[in-house]
């Protein structure tokens, strides 16, 4: 099991550009299902989870070509099965977002249910409701198995607004009979990045960018050519790196607009970056840091939520970032049950923490940090272990680092670049 050896304490400095948003390029790879011309993507990450979505793609008879280092290739022209590889499902979560595309395409599918991380109940509920709004018939089991006869528009309200569902119901819905008006939508930069490539593609989609998206059905979609925007993940977790590390680092090439609640809410913590212009950032890590209070001078709250709330995904990088300022500051995870379980492990490199509930936690700093072994139990606590490990004192080990590196894209090359003394061992 590969792992990583991170002495900590060192200056961080430099520049790193983020790669293709992980959560934007999974649904684009499954929507070239939707035609049987090619379509292009760049900024492509050379992540894990995409190397595993391509190879589910190409078990199906999707012809995979990558063009450099970024781009890909997709031709669905002989795809030729509607059962997508078990084990190969089992790696990601994003192979639920093969419902839509697969009955679109075959009128039926048998799929396995999706893998990925371990951080709560996941419920899937929502594809089921607006799949069938759409007249599908699914079967929840191992595998889920569905078959749709003729796809007519709807009115589906989502019981949350789900993303995965969101975006298996759009992919389904662009060639439906009729109009499909989607109401508690989610709005994610990633659900907006997914609709501009199948609007490139020919569907006719409104109200992008909002939880009200209305999609006008077509019988037929053709190839197209987009790139994926910003990571803002990472850029989340690079800014969190930055404000705890003796140096400064520089993000280039980000999209700002898609910052404005996750800058909001880092600045209560502490976190204040330089903003030169609309695609960089700069955060100085010799900066100190204070946590803000309310009004009323009690202790504050961090919120996870919906878009455009604070992403549940940075709540992790988020707390690190807050052991290493000054006050106390509640950290509520709204979303998901086992999100604040590793902190566990902050707390053993000393962090001040006190864990109220599966979803609460109060984190008071700053603390010196101590050297630890860890294991990655996600992408995102797994990210979060490697700030903690770069901030703390001595020799960190973090194990099932695949975790890690299914979710950030070439993570180790940028630490090193930044000066981070890091090893990577098999």
């Amino acid at each position: 099991m590969a792992k990583y050896i991170i002495e900590g304490g060192r200056p961080l400095n430099g520049t790193i550009n983020p790669s293709g948003n992980k959560n934007e390029v999974l649904p684009t790879l499954m929507a070239s299902l939707l035609t049987d011309q090619t379509v292009t993507l760049h900024r492509v990450p050379r992540i894990n989870d995409v190397e595993s979505s391509l190879a589910i793609l190409s078990h199906l008879g999707v012809q995979v070509d990558w063009i450099g280092d970024s781009s890909v290739q997709l031709n669905a022209s002989k795809a030729h099965s509607y059962k997508p590889d078990v084990k190969l499902c089992s790696h990601i979560r994003a192979s639920i977002l093969l419902l839509g595309p697969l009955l679109s395409r075959f009128g039926k599918v048998e799929l396995a249910p999706p893998g990925g991380d371990v951080i709560g109940a996941r419920r899937i509920d929502s594809h089921f409701e607006g799949i069938e709004a759409l007249g599908g018939v699914l079967e929840f089991g191992n595998p889920i198995r569905g078959s749709i006869k003729k796809i007519k528009g709807a009115d589906i309200y989502l019981d949350e607004p789900s993303v995965t569902a969101t975006e298996n119901i759009v992919m389904l819905a662009v060639r439906a009979e009729g109009t499909t008006r989607l109401f508690n939508a989610a709005c994610e930069p990633h659900v907006v990045g997914l609709c501009n490539l199948l609007n490139k593609m020919g569907a006719k989609i409104s109200g992008i960018g909002s939880n009200h998206i209305e999609i006008k059905g077509v019988p037929h979609l053709h190839g197209a050519e987009h790139t994926i925007g910003p990571d803002f993940m990472e850029v989340g977790s690079f800014l969190c790196l930055g404000a705890i590390a003796d140096g400064k680092i520089n993000i280039e090439g980000s999209d700002n607009s898609d910052l404005r609640f996750i800058l909001k809410t880092f600045a209560r913590i502490g976190l204040h970056p330089a903003i030169p212009n609309d695609h960089s950032l700069s955060i100085n890590g010799k900066n100190e840091l204070k946590m803000q209070t309310d009004i009323s001078g009690r202790v504050g709250t961090v919120y996870s939520g919906p878009w455009p709330a604070f992403p549940t995904d940075l709540m992790s990088v988020a707390i690190v970032a807050g052991t290493q300022s000054k006050g106390t500051m509640i950290f509520h995870e709204k979303m998901f049950e086992g999100r604040m379980f590793f902190t566990d492990k902050l707390m053993s490199m000393g962090a001040n923490i006190v864990l109220c509930d599966p979803h609460r936690i109060v984190v008071t700093g700053p603390t010196p940090l101590v050297a630890a072994k860890m294991s990655s139990p996600d992408v995102r606590a797994g990210m979060a272990m490697v700030l903690a490990a770069l901030s703390a004192k001595g020799t960190s080990v973090i194990d099932n680092i695949y975790q890690i590196e299914r979710g950030y894209c070439k993570v180790f090359d940028k630490l090193i670049s930044l000066g981070a003394a890091i090893v990577r061992e098999e």
